[in-house]
């Protein structure tokens, strides 16, 4: 029996600090159930700027922001929140940081965890970080969704430990620089049990004003409680 439909984009909004009416209206316009966020507000006054961030989007703060390192998870009113938690990674001196963001959430008939994360620029902390959260992902039982700004493609071994034993997308368009696409930096990865059924970035000059990634957008059918 099929499940639930839930709409999930993940996006790097560079420290909100671009175009917020591009940002916004693009964001409204997507109305995905779950915003997974990089570069969320993580410092001075953190719980307003989150809050006020997902009040312009219609949606509700379900976990992050400074205790996850900028990391971020809204919901529209379409999901119910039952539990969260953060991670942080090792701190490497002289870099940022970093960690992750979980929710476990459901929708009418389905469940699921998502999780966010922003991994290193620095090619020697990126794998350590992917290894951790890929460790914190697998102990987590049923339906997860995983997406992030990996600051590396496909062919790197961050992504090949975060892909491992998850569903992606082969050949998804590139998400960096927004201006330009170069690059696929940015990923959502579920497990088997969850069908995607369009995954997709949203490419547009309202897209290219509201940030310097382009999000990543994807349509899920979770397994069904009753199956």
């Amino acid at each position: 029996m099929a499940g639930p439909s839930l709409r999930v984009v993940s996006y790097n909004v560079h420290g909100l600090k671009d175009d917020r009416a591009a940002l916004v209206g693009l964001v409204r316009d997507l109305a995905p159930d779950v915003l997974v966020v990089q570069e969320a507000p993580r410092r001075f006054r953190w719980r307003h700027k989150c809050a006020a961030l997902a009040d312009d989007l219609g949606m509700v703060v379900a976990e992050g922001g400074l205790p996850s390192l900028g990391n971020l998870l809204l919901v529209s009113l379409r999901v119910r929140v039952h539990e969260t938690w953060c991670m942080r990674y090792p701190l490497t001196p002289g870099r940022h940081l970093r960690g992750a963001a979980f929710a476990r959430g459901s929708v009418h008939g389905g469940s699921f965890t998502v999780s966010g994360s922003h991994l290193a620029t620095d090619p020697g902390e990126r794998p350590v970080q992917a290894a951790l959260w890929k460790q914190e992902l697998s102990r987590v039982d049923g339906p997860v969704i995983a997406a992030a700004d990996l600051n590396e493609g496909p062919g790197g071994g961050a992504w090949r430990t975060v892909s491992d034993g998850l569903t992606s997308y082969g050949e998804a368009p590139l998400t960096f620089p927004a201006t330009l696409p170069n690059r696929r930096i940015d990923g959502v990865f579920v497990t088997p049990d969850i069908t995607i059924e369009k995954y997709d970035v949203a490419d547009s000059d309202r897209a290219r004003r509201a940030s310097d990634h382009l999000p990543v957008v994807v349509d899920l059918r979770l397994p069904s409680n009753d199956g």
